[in-house]
Formats: structure tokens, sequence, C-alpha cells
């Protein structure tokens, strides 16, 4: 408007007019003068106005009826050139808005005028519209007049003035309309009282209207009337109207200004009482038609009144239902039931089109649809409108389908043949539509069982463009083409699925929004506004109930009715992109009911996607079960019941591949075709995009997904992912070049779309696993009692997702292994091979992935990964376990150094291996222990070492392979070298889980439960390696239980100091004898066939030939290793408090053992026998005890028995010098007692095998078993070390019993077989081993009894002494010739001295006879020691030369000794009347006489013991005389001791009888050195002289008398040397006898200076030869 009111266009306005004004004077001056006069009149006014007001414009308005008139007149003339100038000044007045009401008043009555004479019909048209459109002052009646002016111009006889008239009619109704808004507008913020409409139609119902508004409604109602051949109430003057224009004006209205009739309720009055029911009443006629017949409802006769006014009323409808559907909701559902009634198949095809037309309008509004659900299908009594609409469109669709002529023909009679109408809209809707030609479908079009529907491209996608509804200038129906309405109703659900999809899956994001915002808003609400967050949480989820109800009435009135239609689509297309559309479709609404969580629809939907997958009549259960459940249902449209079709198993579609189906009988081949590889994307894609919501389709989807893949021939690969098989696995597959370029893509497909589980939920996640395992035990049921190639496609894909969900594997690991393990256990090998595959690589990935947090913080993880791999132990086909094996070693390759926890269950996957598995499933294990006990001891638990001496243990009995149990037994040696080295610390880490573990028993309130608990944590573990050890050492094979034995016997001898002291009370009990009784009882039970040979071409010794005699080495090994250990640690045991006990059982051992029947054993127990009598304790420092042990007391008791207080003798072995180093004013503390029982019950043992095994058989049987000589040998060979430990309480009974077994060893006869080893050739002089060891028996006895012979007097009884010295003669008589005989074989070497000194000690004892021993008594005791020099004169020294020159010296020294009285120069005057021994002496001396000069001297040796007994009888007759002379001189007149004068009386007359022997003796024989200590006795004798006693004078003469003769001593020849010697060497005696030191030096210079002399030294030298002189110069010295 402000350019209207511009000074300018004012100015120009008034111009305008003025001109306008003369214009007309001019025109009108002649025929019209009032109209000129008015003109000019009018021009004054104008100028006045101009002149008079500022606003000129307002001023015209005022004064616009005086302004107007001139021109008013002017059209009045009725002259077209007067008219029209005037109608066009009228026109500018009007677009400048100076025209008054009344004005306007006055102008439309002209405009009646001009109308009525039919003048400038177009122009008054325009006038009219300007009038209206550029200002509001026209109402009422004015507006109304002018309304019908247009309306009957509308309806003139010149179509230009009735289409610009109906155009204009157009526009002043909408003009009219647009006044309401602006009115309300402008009172927009005035609140007026409601004011209650009256019920019935009255026209003064608009008195409450504002003008605006009180004429659009006054106009809307005429509108009514008229249509409904009524007369109006406002428009008066109308005398024409058409239903069609009226429909239109109508449908025009309430779709522009909606808001008018809601705003306000007089007009929604309108709807309710007028519109709706006209509508409804103009429907009627058309429901009750049907084809052939045509009734006009027109007033006008002219009208064909049935497609025009139906297809108004349905764009009515539409419009009602869009835009008033909240106010008119009982009338919309009476609407909507009438357009699904048109959708009838007995209704004309047109109408069925603009009727399908209709309802796509509002399929494309979801909303709309949503309110239907609501208003209609959420009520209890209601017409279910929604589903009906859906239900009619899938009936409609099988409808043309099933009736395909109607499609065809045109559908009214009078269309027949008539095909120009048709074919233009057919072209226009499709100008590239082509026929049916040769039978080939060329276009895209449904095809099913003989019916062939064209697609037509009917819309866009989501618009619903109609082309019937929009023929408003038709008035007869048009013929439909072929195929539009299917596309329609095609379209009609595509459109439908998608609205309500969107809509849904809209709001369900914005809820969860919502919700999350909510939530975030509420985690951390202040105090004041926590109530407000709860209630508007409250609200919120109130909402979100309501909303998710709607949300599932629309889907579950919906999805039945879209599935069928759907369905039978997808089967009829034959087009790719309607295929895909349909596709979409069916997978949009598959996701949707899966958020929505409805099961079954959800479920229908992918089944028909499945279905369309595979081939027609496809046998997979899991579809047609599916399918028998929905088939069953009816779907109700308006009483017709509507089947589900089945899919047609006819197929246009390109064949893409040929292969054979997965079923468990062969069922020849099936084939794919593109669309169902079509459909297969779409399932991949589904389960792709929406896995989450799919829940237990996953089942339909997986088994379809595995049976398509089968047909295709896919094949896992590595990871699960599925690759192309090659030809030969599948022989009867056929794929085309298309299909082969798409198998990759398929399978990279199918990968993804388990790569992409890893971003569902947890219960999606579970779906997917529980489909899957289901799948396979279906694929594991098809595969048994067949060698068929199972179905991989589940073990595959359950491999694929879990290595893709590794970050949450805890979730699905438990179902996920449990079921691999049941594939694992699958007869079929192929099947299990995969399970195995996909559970170890599942387990390796787990092992290896980046868990958070790490698996070293997670054990219960790791624990649980392990788990299944140690579940497989169970399984018993060997492919099965050598996988487990295989992963293992792999895992520890990898992971052994973080395993923690995992050990134990890695550990018993290695000792789980049975020894029936097969060699390679033991070589695999093993090679896994192996690396273990290599790498990985020092990083794993220390609680889990237990667990590994278990499992190599286990290894050792194996029997498949010898060489792998006697490796586990080496690895058991490096275990046990491992725990020695890193004992410390392993003992620290056990000893600390042992207290966390004791204290959870305790808060548990038991006991802790261990093996060998209570013994400390370390020890137990040393107890399970011996235990293993000690199983192995009774294994069946001999080399097992060989080396097992010596590694445990090693090992305890080499690691048991680390023991606790209490420990070892375990060892001996639970293992040591443990295992000799089991080895005792097997040695006892073993088979005594032969055995032919050792495996393979391996020959056995005779020895080992029978499962006894391998036995037996065993139990030679094990009681051996056992002695050992009691042997070296008796230190540790015996102080152990039954250690007696422990001792009484090895001794029965021993026994039982050396009873044995087999000689091996026997001898072998002797051996150990030995072992444990001849122990000494290694003493090292670390080690010493603070006491000396009590292993120590016999040999100290011995000793100390033995030699009595007076004198010291100390054994030279190790025991008696570690005594001898003990302190000695500290005496050990010593159990003596228990230690000689332990002794005592060793000679017990001793007797009762040698009592057994030599006692004389009763019977005389063939089979008798004779003990061995090296058996019976041993035996008494154990008697000397036994014997030092108990001879203190050793009797005269355990004599008796030894003489027994000794005689029984000896008479035991000798074997035929062994003769020739053992018994001596007549050549040879030899004893027989046990023959020796009789003989050592005896000298051990033998040393014996120089105790009581050394203690003599001291004796506790005098029969003791004197029975040793019976015992004594009696073993010396017999046993000395053995000796003598074999003296030279060193055998007797050590008896010699001991004899020696055992003669010494009982003759010249140094025990007093008691003084109460008479005469008689002490002659019959003279009368002992006389028969033993007599044993020596006899027995002893005529063999000299056949015994040791040392025992020969000490008996000539003793007979020296005891040939003078005289014992000790240390005689006390109380000892003065000691009875002498005179025949003792005598016989002593006669010995020595006896054998000082021999007559016969044979041998150099006769030669020697002559010179040496005379050499000694000499000297110790100087000594006795140069004694007695000096105690003569010194003594005075006081006589001397009787003893000392017998002695030198008795010395007298031995020189007398030694002389007179030299007489008689040949020169020759008699030595140069006697001669010279002969003549040197005379000087000394010329001394005694001077004796006072008369005795001794008398034995002087006697002996002075025979030295005549040595006066002129024979002339020998002699060598000049010898000569000189003794002539020299006679006077330096004679010059000077009592300074032997001169004598020596005298003798020395004589000798040497004759040597110098002698004219032979040369010739001696030169010879090699020791010169004379030097010899004599040593014996001189020796002698002086």
């Amino acid at each position: 408007m402000s350019g209207t009111s511009s000074p300018e266009a004012v100015k120009k306005l008034l111009e305008n007019t003025q001109g306008d004004l003369r214009g007309l004077s001019l025109e009108c001056r002649k025929k019209f003068p009032p109209v000129k006069e008015a003109a000019e009149s009018g021009i004054i006014k104008v100028k006045t106005i101009a002149a008079r007001n500022t606003d000129i414009l307002a001023a015209l308005k005022e004064n616009s009826s005086e302004v107007v008139q001139p021109f008013l007149m002017g059209c009045g003339t009725k002259e077209p050139k007067i008219t029209q100038l005037c109608l066009a000044a009228i026109q500018r007045l009007m677009s400048h808005e100076v025209v008054s009401e009344a004005a306007a008043g006055n102008i439309i009555n002209m405009l009646w005028q001009l109308m009525e004479n039919s003048l400038e019909e177009l122009k008054l048209l325009q006038t009219v519209l300007v009038l209206l459109t550029t200002n509001t002052v026209v109402h009422d009646e004015a507006l109304s007049k002018a309304i019908v002016l247009c309306f009957r111009l509308h309806f003139t006889k010149d179509n230009i003035t009735n289409n610009t008239a109906a155009a204009t009619v157009r526009q002043v109704v909408t003009v009219v309309f647009e006044r309401v808004v602006s009115e309300d507008e402008r009172y927009k913020g005035v609140i007026e009282q409601p004011v209650p409409l009256p019920g019935n139609s009255n026209r003064r119902s608009v008195s409450t209207l504002k003008p605006c508004a009180k004429d659009a409604y006054m106009l809307f109602q005429d509108l009514c009337q008229l249509v409904n051949a009524d007369a109006p109430y406002w428009l008066v003057g109308m005398t024409e109207m058409t239903r069609t224009f009226g429909l239109e004006l109508l449908e025009s209205v309430l779709n522009d200004f909606p808001q008018v009739f809601l705003q306000h309720q007089e007009f929604s009055f309108l709807l309710k009482e007028r519109v709706c029911p006209l509508v409804i009443k103009l429907f009627s006629p058309n429901i009750k038609f049907r084809q052939g017949s045509s009734t006009s409802s027109s007033p006008a006769p002219v009208e064909k009144p049935y497609f025009p006014i139906c297809m108004r009323l349905l764009r009515v409808v539409s419009v009602l239902i869009k835009q008033f559907y909240s106010l008119l909701v009982t009338e919309c559902e009476i609407f909507l039931s009438l357009l699904v009634k048109f959708l009838d198949a007995d209704k004309p095809q047109w109408l069925r089109a603009v009727a399908v037309e209709s309802i796509h309008r509002l399929c494309v509004q979801p909303q709309l649809l949503r309110s239907f659900c609501q208003s209609y299908d959420m009520k209890q009594h209601s017409t279910k409108v929604f589903r009906d609409i859906v239900n009619a469109l899938g009936s409609f669709i099988q409808s043309l389908f099933l009736v395909p002529s109607t499609g065809n023909t045109s559908t009214t009679v009078n269309q027949t043949g008539s095909n120009t109408s048709g074919g233009t809209a057919s072209a226009q809707t499709n100008p590239g539509m082509l026929g049916m030609s040769g039978g080939v479908t060329i276009l895209p079009a449904f095809e099913y069982r003989g019916t062939w529907i064209p697609i037509l491209t009917v819309t866009i996608q989501g618009s619903a463009k109609a082309t019937y509804l929009e023929m408003l200038d038709k008035v007869e129906p048009p013929t439909i083409p072929e195929g539009y309405a299917m596309s329609v109703a095609f379209h009609c659900l595509l459109d439908l699925v998608r609205g309500i999809t969107t809509m849904i899956e809209g709001e369900l994001e914005q809820a969860e929004t919502d919700n999350r915002t909510m939530t975030e808003g509420t985690s951390s609400p202040t105090q004041s506004s926590e109530q407000q967050d709860l209630q508007s949480v409250s609200d919120q989820t109130d909402k979100e109930l309501v909303n998710r109800a709607v949300w599932e009435e629309m889907v579950n009135a919906c999805w039945c009715g879209l599935l069928a239609a759907l369905s039978l689509l997808l089967d009829a297309s034959t087009d790719e992109a309607a295929t895909e559309n349909i596709l979409k479709a069916e997978l949009t609404m598959a996701a949707l009911c899966g958020k929505l969580g409805l099961v079954t629809s959800r479920d229908a939907f992918i089944t028909a996607i499945c279905k369309g997958s595979l081939p027609p009549h496809y046998a997979l259960t899991v579809l047609n079960s599916t399918t028998t459940t929905l088939s069953s249902k009816s779907y109700s449209i308006q009483g017709q019941n509507v089947q589900m079709i089945s899919p047609s198993s006819e197929s246009h579609q390109q064949v893409v591949a040929v292969g054979q189906p997965l079923a468990l009988q062969p069922q020849g081949t099936v084939m794919l075709t593109s669309k169902n590889i079509q459909c297969m994307r779409t399932l991949l894609n589904l389960a792709h995009c929406h896995g989450a919501v799919l829940g237990t389709s996953w089942q339909l989807v997986l088994a379809t997904l595995q049976h398509l893949v089968w047909i295709l021939g896919l094949k896992p690969g590595v990871g699960g992912a599925l690759k192309p098989g090659r030809a030969v696995e599948g022989p009867s597959t056929v794929l085309t070049t298309a299909v082969m370029t798409d198998l990759p893509a398929i399978a990279t497909i199918l990968s993804r779309l388990f790569e992409s589980s890893q971003y569902l939920d947890d219960v999606s996640l579970h779906h997917l696993i529980n489909a899957l395992c289901s799948l396979s035990l279906e694929a594991m049921e098809m595969a048994y009692g067949n060698n068929k190639e199972p179905s991989l496609f589940a073990v595959a894909k359950l491999l694929e997702t879990g290595l893709v969900n590794m970050h949450r594997i805890e979730i699905l690991w438990r179902p996920l292994t449990g079921h691999l393990l049941e594939v694992c256990q699958h007869p079929n090998s192929r099947m299990r091979e995969w399970g195995a595959e996909a559970l170890t690589s599942l387990i390796k990935a787990g092992l290896t992935f980046n868990h958070d947090p790490p698996l070293s913080q997670n054990q219960r993880l790791q624990l649980l990964l392990l788990n299944p791999l140690k579940e497989l132990s169970n399984i018993i086909h060997p492919d099965i376990r050598l996988k487990q094996l295989e992963c293992v070693l792999q895992i520890l390759q990898s992971q052994g150094d973080s395993l923690g926890p995992g050990w134990p269950l890695v550990l018993g996957v290695m000792g789980a291996i049975r020894s029936d598995q097969g060699e390679s499933l033991i070589r695999t294990a093993f090679q896994c222990l192996q690396l273990v006990v290599t790498d990985f001891l020092p990083t794993m638990p220390c609680t889990c070492l237990q667990i590994v001496v278990e499992v190599a243990g286990s290894f050792g009995l194996h029997n498949q392979e010898l060489n792998i149990s006697l490796t586990s037994i080496g690895l058991l040696w490096n275990i046990s070298d491992y725990f020695f080295q890193r004992g410390e610390t392993i003992e620290k880490e056990l000893n600390k889980e042992e207290a966390v573990l004791q204290k959870q028993a305790e808060e548990k309130g038991v006991l802790l439960n261990r093996p060998f608990h209570p013994a400390p944590p370390f020890d137990c573990l040393w107890l399970c390696l011996y235990a293993k050890l000690g199983e192995l050492c009774v294994d069946p094979r001999p080399a097992v239980r060989k080396s097992a034995g010596q590694t445990l016997f090693s090992t305890v001898g080499a690691h048991g100091t680390l023991l606790q002291h209490s420990t070892w009370h375990t060892v001996i009990w639970k293992v040591l004898f443990h295992l000799l009784d089991r080895v005792r009882e097997s040695s006892s039970t073993a088979d005594k066939e032969k055995i032919e040979s050792g495996g393979g071409n391996i020959l056995i010794h005779h020895s080992r030939d029978t499962a006894e005699k391998q036995w037996a080495e065993t139990w030679v090994l094990t009681l051996a290793g056992v002695a050992r250990i009691f042997n070296t640690r008796r230190y540790l045991l015996q102080p152990l408090g039954d250690f007696s006990k422990a001792w009484d059982v090895l001794l029965d051992h021993i026994q039982s053992a050396a009873l044995s029947k087999n000689s091996e054993v026997s001898l072998a127990a002797l051996k150990s026998f030995q072992e444990i009598l001849q122990i000494v304790s290694p003493v090292r420092d670390s080690e010493k005890p603070d006491t000396p042990p009590a292993i120590n007391v016999p040999a100290l008791l011995g000793a100390m028995t033995a030699t009595g207080l007076g004198r010291s003798f100390m054994r030279t072995d190790s025991i008696g010098e570690r005594i001898g180093r003990c302190n000695e004013s500290e005496p050990p503390v010593i159990d003596e007692i228990e230690d000689l029982n332990l002794w005592w019950a060793a000679w017990n043992t001793w007797y009762r095998i040698g009592s057994e095994s030599t006692k004389p058989p009763i019977t005389c049987e063939k089979l008798t078993f004779i003990p061995s000589q090296p058996f019976l040998t041993a035996l008494i060979q154990i008697f000397p070390a036994l014997y030092q430990h108990i001879r203190t309480g050793f009797s005269m009974d355990d004599l008796q019993k030894l003489g027994v077994i000794l005689h029984g060893a000896v008479s035991v006869p000798i074997s035929s077989d062994a003769s020739p080893f053992i018994l001596p050739s007549y050549t040879e002089a030899v004893l027989t081993s046990l023959q020796e060891a009789v003989l050592t028996a005896l000298d051990v006895l033998q040393k014996t009894l120089r105790i009581p012979l050394s203690l003599k007097y001291a004796c506790p009884s005098e029969s003791t002494w004197k029975l040793a010295v019976s015992s004594l003669l009696k073993v010396l008589s017999i046993g000395l010739p053995v000796a003598r005989q074999h003296a030279s074989s060193g055998k007797f070497d050590s008896m010699w001295p001991e004899l020696a000194n055992t003669f010494e000690d009982f003759l010249f004892t140094k025990s007093i006879p008691p003084d109460n021993l008479s005469i008689q008594e002490f002659q019959r005791n003279e009368s002992i020691d006389v028969e033993v020099v007599q044993l020596i004169s006899t027995e002893i020294l005529p063999y000299a030369n056949f015994i040791p020159k040392e025992f020969v010296g000490q008996i000539m020294t003793m007979l020296n000794k005891g040939s003078i009285h005289s014992q000790s120069s240390s005689f006390t005057e109380a000892e003065i009347d000691i009875r002498m021994r005179e025949e003792f002496s005598k016989m002593c001396f006669e010995t020595l006489l006896q054998f000082s000069f021999s007559n016969k001297v044979t041998t150099p040796q006769e030669g020697y013991i002559s010179r040496m007994a005379l050499s000694v009888l000499l000297k110790r007759s100087q000594d006795v005389l140069y004694r007695y002379i000096e105690d003569e001189r010194l003594s005075g007149k006081c006589p001397l001791p009787r003893q000392q004068v017998t002695e030198i009386i008795f010395v007298l007359k031995a020189v007398s009888t030694l002389i007179d022997s030299l007489k008689k003796t040949q020169p020759e024989n008699v030595d140069a050195n006697t001669w010279a200590q002969v003549i040197a006795l005379y000087p000394t004798l010329v001394e005694c002289i001077t004796c006072s006693s008369s005795e001794v004078c008398s034995a002087l003469k006697e002996a002075l008398v025979p030295f005549k003769d040595f006066m002129h001593p024979p002339a020998p020849k002699l060598s000049l040397v010898e000569n000189r010697w003794r002539v020299d060497e006679a006077e330096t005696y004679k010059k000077s006898i009592p300074d032997v030191r001169r004598c020596r030096e005298v003798s020395y210079t004589n000798v040497v200076r004759l040597c110098e002399q002698a004219e032979r030294r040369p010739v001696l030298e030169k010879q090699g030869r020791e010169p004379e002189e030097k010899r004599l110069v040593r014996y001189v010295e020796s002698s002086l």
C-alpha cells in the first residue's frame, strides 16, 4: 500500500481521476448530458478535496460516493466505450482503496445491472475481483451479491466467460477466507468468551462471528446447500450450480484454510453437520453401484455425474481426513471404510484406481496413519481401520493376480472399443511402455501363475502424485492402463512401510535421546530439584509407554497384510529394482519389529526374506515350520478372508548357480536364481545392520545363510572366513561367471557380518551365539552315521564371532566353548577337526589379546580362557588331543612367561595324556613338558611345581615309548636339581601360600588337605617327587624301573639334606619302605615264563629273560639304595622316634630278599646287609652333630671293655679317630642299650638267614634250592663286621649258633655248573672264597679271644680265660696249617701280628694272680702257659720259612722274655714273694735253644732264625749279668732278692748249656757274630766271681769251665778280612768291654782299615756285588 499512498501516487491518482472524468464528460457530452454534468461536478469535487485536505486519500474515500457517481452513471449508459472507461476508472479508485462501503455497494449494484445486460462480462469479473481483493469494505449482502454475480457469469454460454468466472469465483472464495485469516490475526491477542452453539443449523448462530468470518461462514454454508441441491441462504440470486464445481470449491476451501475450521466452532459445526453428511449422501449411490450401471445424482441433466463427482468426493474426503481428522473421528471412520470398499473386485477399475490413489495419499502421511491406529485400532469396539486399509491393499493386489481379465479390458460398457482416452492416459503415464512380444518380458513386471502385470512409474518415492484424482476436466471415466492400479498399490505398500518405519524409528531415537538426557540430568540431582526430576522422569516414562503401545499396535495391525502382499509381490517380481524395493520394505519392517520386540512379526518378515533366498520348496525345517504357523492365519477385510498365498514354484529368473542341497539324504540338485542371490544380499544386510534386534531370529537368518553357502560351495578357511571351495569338493556345483565374480564379495560380506557382531549388545550377541550353536547342533546331527562332508558354517562363524569379540570374551566364552567342546567329540573327523581348530584358535587369540585389565591382573579371566583347553582332555579322539597339545605348545612358546595361575590347567593338559592314546600324542605332550622343565620352571608359581612333578611322573608311566619314559625320569632329576638350586626361594613362596591356605581353611572350619600333610610345603614337594619316582620304580618295564630307582636314590642321597628332620620319617615309611613292599610283592608274583625278545630284533640276555629275573634286578637295586640311605643318613634317621622299628623293617626286607630263591637277589641282600654293618657317618662341618652320634658306641665300648683301664687301645679307623678327638672330660650322651639292640637285631637277622639258607633239605627233591657259594661266602663275610658291634655280649649260645652256621655253610654242596669256577685244580693249593670267609670269621674269633686271654686273672670268672685259651689252642691246631699253606697269598697277613700280640698278652699278662691262689692251682695255670709255648715250638717255629719274618721275630723276643724269670726291672718290695714260673721259663729257653742251632740248614731262612735266636739269647744273658753285677755291688752285705738270684743262676746255666751246644755244632753253622758274643761274655762272668751267693758261685764255675776250649779256637778257612776282624774284635772286647762306645769306634776303624787293604775290592765292585766289608759294617752296627 505504500506505493498507492505516496504523494506521487496520490497526485497521479488525482490526475488520472480528473482525466477519467474529463474523458467521460467528453464522451457523454452529446448523448448523456446528465453524465457530463456529473463528471464535471466530479472534477470540481476532486479538486476541492485535493485543495482542502492534506490526507487526500481519506478525503477521497469519504467522498467516494460522489466521486464514483459519474462513473456509475456512465456505466448505466450501457455504451461499451463509456462503460469500459468507467470500469477502468472505478478499478483505479478501488486499487487505491478510496472506495467507501456505500460506494462499493453502489458499484456492485451497477455491476449487477451490467451482468444482467450481459455487458462487459470479463471486465465485470475483473472489477469484482479488484474490489474484493484490494479492500474489505464489501460485506454481507453486497459481498454475496458480488459472489452471485460471478457464479452467474460462470454459467453463461461463453466458455471464456465461464472459465474466467470460475477462476474468479475460486479467487473470490479464497479472498473471503483470507479475510477471515487476517481478521483472526488482528484479533489474535483478544480473548473472547466462547458462545455455545445451538444444536441445529440456524443462520442466527453466526451472530457470534466477526464480519469477515460471518461472510465466510455464510458462503461455505451456501456452497454446501448448493452442492446438496438446496436453496442458498446467503447467495441470493443463484440460478444455477453444478456439484462438481461446488465440490471443487469445498475442497479448495477445506484444503487451503483448515485453520479457519479448526479455530472456529461455527465452522467445525458446518463440517460435522453439513459437509460430512453431504459427502456420505453423495457417496451412497456410488457404493451401491455395480459394473454395468450408471446413475446420475446431479440436478443438472447435462452432467455426467458419476466419475467427476466420485473423483471429487474422494478428493474432498482426502482433505477432510488429512486436515480435520481430529474433528471428524467418527466421520473419517466412515470415509475410510468407504475407501476400503471401493477396492473391492466388483467395483469398476477406474473406481478402484482412484480409491487406491486416495489411499496412497493417506499412506504417505505416517502421522495420520498413527492417528487412525490410535483412534480406531486401539479402541475396543471400533473398526480396525488401519489394519483394514493394509489388508485391503493386500487383498487388492492378490485380486489383480487372481482376476487377470479385469485388468486388461475396459471396465464400463460405454468404453468398449474406445481406446483413445485410455491409450492417451497410458502413454502419458509410461511413455516407454511396451507390450508382450514373442512371450518375452521386456518391461519390468509382476508375473504370477500366468498373469503378467507390468510395473509403471506412477510416482516418485515418498509422494502421492495421483493421476486420476487430478482429472478434473474429465467427464467420462478414463480407461485404466494395465498395471496402473497394481503399481499404485505397490507404491502404497512401499510408502506405508517407509512412512511408519521412519516415523517410529525417529520417535524411538528421540525417546532414547530424552531418556539419556533425563538420566544425565538426574544422575547428580540437587536436593531441591530432586523431586521435580523424579516427577519428570516418571512423566517421560509414562509417555514412552503410551508411544510404545501405539507403535506396537501399528505394527501388529499392518504386518500381516504387508507380509502377505510383499511376499506375493516378491515371488511375482521379475524386475531387479522392484525386488530390491520389496526386500527393502521387508527388511525395514523386520528391523522395526525387532526394535519393538515383536518377535512373531519380526520372524515372519525374516522368514519371507529367507524363503526368497532359497530355491522354491527347499526343505528347510526352520522356515517351513514358521511358514506353517503364519499360513494358518487369515486376515479379515470387510468380512472377506484373505489367505496368505504360497509362493509360486514357477521361476522366470535367470539361474546363476546349481548345487546340492544341505540335507541328510541326497536330493539331487537345486538351482539358485539371481533373485535368490539378491534376497541373500538383503538377508546379509539385515543381519549386518540390524543384528542387535534379531534376537532368536538369528536362527532363521543363519540357517538360511548356511544352506546358501553350502549350495554355493563356500568352505571355511583360516579364522573362520568362507572362501570358494575347489571343484573337487563339490563336483555337482555349477556356478555362472556372474555369481563366481560375486562369490568373493559375498564371502566378504559374510565375514563383515560376523565382524560387526562386536558392535552388538551383550544380549544380541548371546542370541547370535545361541543361533550358531543351534545350527551347529543340526549340522552335527546331520553328520552322524555318514562320512559325508559336514556343514562347517556354524563352527567357522562361531570362531569368527569369538575372534572379533575378544574385548568382551568373558560374556560369551562359556556357551561358545561349551558347544565347541561338543563339536570336538563328534564322530565325524572333519567336524571335530574344525571344532578343535576353532576352540584352540580362540584360546590362543584370547591369551594374546590385549585385555583391559591385562590377564596378569585378571586371573579369573585367564583361567576361564584356559579351562576349555583342559576340558579337551576328556575327549578320546586322538586328533583332537593332538590339536590340544599343539595349542599348548604354541601357548608355551608365545605366552609361557605370562601364564601365571594358568599353569595348573596347562600342566593338567599334558598330564591327562594316557598310554593308550598313541605315540604321537605322547610325544607332543612330552615335548611340551620338556619345554616347561627347560625354560619355564623359574617363571611359574612354586605351587605348580608339584603338578610338574606329577606330570613328569605320569609320562614315565606311559608304556608307548620307552625313551619318553626314561627321558621323563631324567626330567625328574632336572626338577630335583632345580629344587635344590632354588630351594630357599621356593620354600619362602610355598610357606607364604601355605599360610594363606591355612587361613582360608580355618575360616571355613575345615582341615587343610594336601598330600603328606603336615610336613612343610617344601618337604611335601620333595616327597611328591620321591613318591612319583617310587611309582616308576615298580613300572612293568625293567629299564624304567632301573632308571627310576637310580634317580630316586641319587636324588635322596644328593638332596636329602634339604629336608626337615621330621620329614625323614615320611621318606622312610611312605616312600622307601612302601617301595620295598611293592617291589617285594611284584617280585614274588612275577611271571617265570621266558621272554623271547625285548621288542623288534633285540635279544635278551639269559639273566633277564623272564619277568622274575627282571624284577629281581629291581629288587636288588631298591634294597641296595635303601640300605645306602640308611648308611649315609643314619645320623639323621636315628634321632627319629621309631628308628628301631624302621631298622627291624629294613632287616626284615633284607632277610626276605636274602632268602629269596633268586641268587642275584639273595646275594645283593647280603651285600646290603654288609653295607649297613659298615656304617661310617660322613662328617662335614655343616652337618656335624653337637654330640657324637650313637653309631660310634659299639667301637668305643669295644675298645674300652677289651683293654680295660690299664691300657689304652685305639682302633685306627675313622670312628676311633673321631672318638679320640672327643673331649675326654665330657663323655658322650648315648643311648647304648638302644644301639646294642639294633645290632643284636641284625645278629638275629643274620642268624635266621644263615640257619635257613644252610639248613639241609628235609626231603630229597630235585627242585631243592641250593644257595650259591658266593651267597654263602657273603653271608659268612658279614659276621666279622657284625661281630664288631656285638662282641661284648656274644655268649656261648651265640657261639654255638655261629658254629652251626659255619659248619652248615661249608657243608652246602657246590653245584656241578659252578664247580669248575670254585674248586681248585689238583695242581693248586688254594682255598675257595667260602673257606676263606670261614677262616676270616675264625680269625675274628681268634682276635676276640685276645681280650679274655689278656685279662687272664682280671676276668670275672677264671673259667673264661681258660675256655678262651682252650678254644685258641684248638683253633690254632686246625687253622695254623692252613694259614702256613697260604701264607704267601697274603690273605693271612693281618692274622700273624694279632696272634703274636695275643700270645704276648696271655703269657705275660699284666694282671696279678689272686692272693688266695694255691700252689697247685698256680702250677696248673703254668702248665697252660707251657702248653702254649709247646704249640709255638711244634706248629710255628718249625715252619718259620713259611711264616712272616716279623711274626717269627716277635715270637723269638717273646721266648727270650719268657726264658728269663725277670719280667720287669721295676718290681717293688711287695712283689718279691711272687711265685716264679720256672717250668715256663725253662720251656721258653729250651725252645730258644732248640731253634738256635740247627744241624741241617736247608734254607737261608733257617740259618737266619738260628742266628737271630742265638743273638737274642746272648744279648739277654749279657744284660742280666751286667744288672746282677751292678746290683751286687750296690747291695753291699744285703742279700739280693730271691727272684734275681734265681735269674742269674738260670742265666749262668744257660751260658754253660749254650757253650756246650756250640761245641757240638758244626763250625760252619755258627755265625762269626755268635762267637764274638759268646767270647764277650767271658769278662762279665769273671766279674761275677765276687758274689756272695754259693748258688751263684756254683753256677758260675760251671759256666766258666767251658771257656777253656776257646783259648785255641778252631781254624776254619776264613778270608783275610774275617780273620783280621775277629782278632781285632777280640782284643777290643778284652781291653774295654764296659766302654761300648769305644768298642764300636774301634771296630768300625778296624773294619774300614781292613777293607782298604783288601785286594778283592775292585773286583767285587766291578762284579756289582756288595763288598763283604760293607756288609760286615752294617751287621756290626745293627748288632751293637
